[in-house]
């Protein structure tokens, strides 16, 4: 297994991502990316909305790691969607991080026509301003989280850049195989948030099954499982055996017969959080 997936604009993305979403701002956070990033990891996934960028950003700055080796992503939040707004959004984030340029810039969740009549037109200038930051300089990468087909059609049309990952909700018992197929068909890569359904995945009766015949932990099936299907995982964690734990898959391939078994479970440890129907 690669350690990096291509992205269609030819640069390549760490293929096991660090997430810090629910990290205490503080020394928490501090700790937790140092911990990843002497762990191995190189691709740190933040976001506005976690209110820990600072945290995460003196944790980049104090790992001693150069920083053109490590991957960094960020988003901007539903409140801060438009043109305008997105690049003052930027502004903050770039700087809560202490970084010049970000790797990779995600708007967070699309504005959907259950609660915006001009839905189309929030995300189209929402990505004309980040298309602006990519000419700039200011980011290598832009791309979008917990798009559906939908919105990535209604995106495209308009769009003079495509996006390079949609970040989606993905672990076992939760697939969404419609917006998979359609990333896969239009060069998207998928990243998965929630690989161990926000830790529901850890006392499945099948995934301990399979866990225990590889010697591997549930969240290392996970994890593996996400990534023999291309997909990227962005496990996270503030306890240090499990960072480095999660990041220690690429040891062993989980058999067809396994993968199969994987596929094919029942709905089971969603969020239940819906594109075209969240309320924030």
């Amino acid at each position: 297994m690669e350690k990096s997936f291509r992205l269609n604009n030819g640069l390549e993305i760490p293929s096991v991502g660090f997430g810090t979403w629910q990290t205490p701002d503080g020394d928490t956070a501090v700790k937790a990316v140092k911990c990843a990033l002497a762990d191995g990891y190189r691709h740190i996934d933040a976001a506005a909305v976690y209110a820990n960028e600072a945290s995460v950003g003196k944790g980049i700055a104090e790992s001693g790691i150069p920083r053109q080796k490590i991957w960094v992503t960020s988003k901007v939040w539903n409140t801060d969607r438009g043109y305008d707004s997105t690049l003052r959004a930027f502004e903050r984030t770039s700087k809560d991080l202490g970084l010049d340029c970000l790797d990779l810039y995600l708007v967070h969740w699309p504005a959907s026509p259950s609660r915006f009549p001009n839905w189309k037109e929030i995300n189209s200038d929402t990505w004309r301003a980040m298309e602006r930051l990519v000419r700039e300089g200011r980011v290598r990468s832009i791309g979008v989280s917990n798009f559906l087909p939908h919105h990535l059609d209604a995106l495209l049309l308009n769009a003079e850049i495509a996006p390079a990952v949609d970040q989606i909700e993905y672990h076992p018992g939760f697939m969404q195989p419609g917006t998979v197929r359609y990333c896969k068909e239009h060069g998207i890569q998928v990243e998965a948030w929630s690989p161990l359904g926000t830790g529901r995945m850890l006392d499945n009766a099948t995934l301990r099954l399979i866990a225990g015949k590889y010697g591997k932990s549930v969240a290392q099936i996970c994890i593996r499982w996400a990534l023999q299907h291309g997909v990227l995982p962005l496990p996270k964690s503030v306890t240090p055996s499990r960072i480095r734990e999660n990041i220690q898959v690429f040891d062993f391939i989980i058999s067809e017969e396994d993968m199969a078994a994987i596929d094919a479970m029942e709905y089971c440890g969603g969020s239940g959080l819906d594109p075209d129907k969240i309320d924030f």
